[in-house]
C-alpha cells in the first residue's frame, strides 16, 4: 500500500491539459459508444468512462459556519444485465446527533443515453423517481433508477451536496469495483484551513497541480486565498474484493483529507489535529464516554447477587461478563460512545455498543477490578490512523480487564461469545486503551483462539451396502461460535438436523446430541447417528467411496491473478477428519487419493492426508492447518495452490474391488 503524506499548499506547473475541468452532461463521444466489455478487463460489467468532482467551501453568514461544497458528475457505461445493479444509485446525506447539521443534496440530474438504430436517444430521469429513505436519525439516503436500460446503454448523473462536515472534506475514491477510465478531482481549500492529505492505494496519479486562487473565499468582510488543487487517475483498474480481507477501503486509490489546524482572523491558530493527551482528557470529561466509566455506583446493589459463588477476580469477570451479556440486549447500533448511558441500559435491557460495553467497564470497576476502555475501528470501518489522533476513526468500544499477569479483551454485544474472545470483526490492526487515570497506549488485538473443527466418523459398511455408524463433529474456538450462532436460527434440534442433512444429500442424521450450547467455556460437541446407502448392495465387484464429503471445501476460495492486499483470516484454523470404516469380509483396496503432505514456507500452514486399509479396517485422516492469522500478497500464489491441491485431491475416490472365490475342480 502506497501513502504519501502531504500538505495543501504546494505548487507543481503542468502543462494546460492537465488542468482540471468538467465534461459535458450528455454529450457522449464515439469512443465511449464503441467501448466495449473486454476492452478494459475480461470480467467487468460496467465501466466509468468519466467521473470529475469539485469541493470548495462557503462561509455561511445566516448559520454562522463553514459549508462544505461538493459538485460530482459521472458517466458509466453498462454492458451488460450483470451491470445494471450501477443504475441503482443511492446517495447519503449525513446529520449530526443534535440534528441541526445535516447535509443538503441539491440539483439531482440524471440521463440514460441509448443508441437506437444508429441514433443516439436520451431518457431524462423525471424528478418524481427520486426518493428519500430514513436508515437511521443519523443517515438519510436519496434514491433512483435510471429508466430504459439496455445492454451498452450510458448513464450519467451529477449533483450537487452541500454539507457542515469540514473535518474529512471530502475523500475522493479513485479506484472501485468496476474499472474507470478517467477519474479527476479538484479540491479548492481557503488558507484559513490546513489538511493533512494521504493517498492510498498500489497506484500512481497521473494528474497532480496546485495553484493560488485569489480572494476565492469569503468570510467576515475579508476575501482569503485559496489553495486549487488536482488530483487525477486514468486507466484505473477495477478493485476485486475476494475473501478473507479487512475493508476495501484499506486497499483501494483514494485520496483522504483531514483537517489538522484552522487560522482564525485575528492570527490566533485553533489545532484541531491533537495530541494523545488531549484527547484523553476529552473523552474522560465525556459524559458519553468517561461519565459512563465512572457509573459504579449503579452496580453497588447489584454486585451481591451477580458475584454469589465467586471466589477470585477471574471469576468476579466472569460473572458481570456474562451477566450484562444475557441482560443488555445489543439494539444494532455500533458506537465509542454510550447513546442512551449505563443506567438507563440496564433498566430498558437495551443499548448500543457503548452502552454495553461501557456498562461492563463500570461493573467491572464496581467489583475493584482493574478496568480500561479499547477503541477500535471494525474491520469493515478501516484501519486507524496511528500517526495522530482522529476519534473519527473509531467506532467501537470493548472493554480490558487486568487480572495478575494478563488482561482479557470482552465485547459483551453477543451473548454467544465466550469470555476473553473478541469477534473478529474487532480484531482490525491497532487499538487504543483508555485510562480514566492513565495516559493512554496503543494495543494489537488479536484472536485468542484459533477457529477449530474436528471430525470423527465412526462406521461399518454393511452387505447391503448402506454404511452406518456414529459421527462426533467438535468445535472449539470461533468455530464454536459460529456453531452457536447456526444453533439460535433453529428452534429445536430436529429443525437443525433436517438443515444438515440437506446440507448432506444422501447423509441421513438420524438422532443427534448436542453438548455445549449453553456453556460458552467447553467446545461444542454433536453426536449423530447416521447413515448413507452407497449402493443397493455389495453384490459389484467394485466399490467407489469418496471420504472428502466431510467438511469438503469444494470451490477454492483464491481465484485472483493478482491480490495486492493480504489474505487476513483473522484467527488461525484447524480442520481435522478422522475416519474408521469396517468392510465386509473380501474387499481389496485397489485404488485411493495420494497420500499428501503439503506445506506453506515460514510454517505457515499444511494439508495432510492418509488412507489405509488393515485388515477389514479402512481408515482415512485429513488435516488442514492455517498457522498465521495474515499472509501477505507475495504468498497468495501459495495458498491458491495449496487450496486448488485440496480441491483436486477432493474428487479421487477410493476404489474397492471384491475378492473372487477360486475353487479347485
Amino acid at each position: 500500500m502506497l501513502k504519501t503524506f502531504v500538505t495543501f499548499i504546494f505548487f507543481i506547473l503542468l502543462p494546460w491539459y492537465l488542468v482540471g475541468q468538467d465534461f459535458a452532461f450528455g454529450s457522449i463521444t464515439p469512443e465511449e459508444i464503441k467501448l466495449a466489455k473486454n476492452d478494459l478487463d475480461s470480467f467487468s460489467n460496467a465501466a466509468v468512462l468519466n467521473e470529475y468532482g469539485k469541493a470548495f467551501m462557503v462561509y455561511n453568514d445566516t448559520r454562522g459556519y463553514t459549508e462544505l461544497i461538493v459538485d460530482y458528475h459521472v458517466r458509466i457505461k453498462l454492458f451488460n444485465r450483470d451491470g445494471y445493479r450501477y443504475a441503482d444509485i443511492e446517495l447519503p446525506a449525513y446529520r449530526d446527533e443534535s440534528g441541526e447539521r445535516t447535509d443538503a443534496l441539491l440539483e439531482i440530474k440524471a440521463v440514460t443515453i441509448n443508441i437506437v438504430d444508429g441514433r443516439v436517444v436520451s431518457i431524462p430521469l423525471e424528478k418524481d423517481r427520486i426518493y428519500k429513505e430514513n436508515m437511521s436519525k443519523y443517515l438519510t439516503l436519496t434514491k433512483f433508477t435510471f429508466p430504459d436500460l439496455q445492454d451498452g446503454s450510458i448513464i450519467e448523473y451529477s449533483y450537487r451536496l452541500i454539507s457542515p462536515h469540514i473535518f474529512n472534506f471530502k475523500t475522493w475514491h479513485l479506484q472501485d469495483d468496476i474499472p474507470k477510465i478517467n477519474s479527476l478531482f479538484e479540491a479548492i481549500i481557503p488558507a484559513v484551513y490546513t489538511y493533512n492529505v494521504t493517498l492510498r492505494g498500489p497506484y500512481p496519479l497521473t494528474t497532480q497541480d496546485a495553484k493560488l486562487n485569489r480572494g476565492a473565499f469569503r468570510i467576515a468582510g475579508r476575501d482569503i486565498d485559496c489553495s486549487h488543487m488536482t488530483y487525477g487517475m486514468r486507466r484505473i483498474p477495477a478493485f476485486v474484493a475476494e475473501d478473507y480481507m479487512t475493508a476495501a477501503s484499506n486497499f483501494k486509490s483514494a485520496i483522504y483529507f483531514e483537517l489538522s489546524d484552522i487560522y482564525r482572523l485575528n492570527g490566533a491558530n485553533l489545532k484541531i489535529t491533537k495530541e494523545w493527551r488531549n484527547v484523553d482528557h476529552e473523552l474522560a470529561t465525556d459524559a458519553r464516554f468517561g461519565g459512563q466509566m465512572k457509573r459504579d455506583q449503579v452496580f453497588k446493589s447489584m454486585l451481591p447477587q451477580i458475584l454469589e459463588g465467586t471466589t477470585d477476580d477471574l471469576g468476579k469477570a466472569k460473572a458481570l461478563y456474562h451477566y450484562i451479556q444475557q441482560n443488555i440486549k445489543w439494539n444494532r447500533y455500533l458506537g465509542k460512545y454510550s447513546e442512551n448511558g449505563v443506567k438507563d441500559a440496564l433498566e430498558h435491557r437495551s443499548g448500543n455498543t457503548g452502552d454495553i460495553n461501557l456498562a461492563l467497564i463500570a461493573g467491572l470497576s464496581a467489583a475493584g477490578l482493574d478496568a480500561e476502555a479499547v477503541i477500535l475501528s471494525t474491520r469493515d470501518n478501516g484501519l486507524v490512523n496511528d500517526v495522530h489522533p482522529v476519534l473519527s476513526n473509531f467506532n467501537y468500544v470493548v472493554a480490558k480487564v487486568n487480572i495478575g499477569d494478563n488482561y482479557y479483551l470482552l465485547d459483551a454485544t453477543d451473548p454467544l461469545l465466550p469470555f476473553g474472545l473478541l469477534p473478529l470483526h474487532c480484531i482490525n490492526g491497532k487499538a487504543r486503551v483508555i485510562n480514566l487515570k492513565k495516559p493512554s497506549y496503543w494495543i494489537e488485538p488479536t484472536s485468542s483462539q484459533k477457529s477449530t473443527i474436528r471430525y470423527t466418523l465412526m462406521a461399518e459398511l454393511l452387505p447391503d451396502g448402506t454404511l452406518k455408524g456414529q459421527l462426533m463433529s467438535q468445535s472449539l474456538g470461533y468455530a464454536a461460535h459460529r456453531k452457536r450462532r447456526e444453533l439460535a436460527d433453529y428452534n429445536t434440534v430436529e429443525e437443525y438436523m433436517e438443515h444438515r442433512n440437506e446440507q448432506l444429500p444422501g447423509f441421513h442424521m438420524i438422532a443427534c446430541e448436542i453438548d455445549g450450547k449453553e456453556d460458552l467455556e467447553v467446545p461444542l460437541t454433536e453426536r449423530y447417528e447416521v447413515e448413507m446407502k452407497l449402493y443397493d448392495s455389495l453384490a459389484a465387484e467394485t466399490v467407489f467411496f469418496n471420504p472428502f464429503f466431510l467438511n469438503r471445501i469444494g470451490k477454492n476460495p483464491f481465484n485472483l491473478e493478482e491480490r495486492t492486499y493480504p489474505v487476513d483470516l483473522g484467527a488461525a484454523r484447524e480442520d481435522r477428519v478422522v475416519m474408521t470404516i469396517k468392510l465386509p469380509d473380501g474387499y481389496v483396496l485397489r485404488s485411493k487419493p495420494e497420500d499428501c503432505n503439503l506445506t506453506l514456507e515460514d510454517n505457515g500452514g499444511r494439508y495432510v492426508t492418509q488412507t489405509l486399509l488393515a485388515g477389514n479396517t479402512f481408515s482415512f485422516s485429513q488435516l488442514l492447518t492455517l498457522n498465521h492469522t495474515t499472509y501477505p500478497p507475495e504468498s497468495y500464489f501459495a495458498l491458491k495452490e495449496l487450496f486448488g491441491r485440496i480441491i483436486r485431491q477432493e474428487k479421487i475416490d477410493v476404489v474397492f474391488n471384491k475378492i473372487t472365490e477360486v475353487t479347485d475342480r
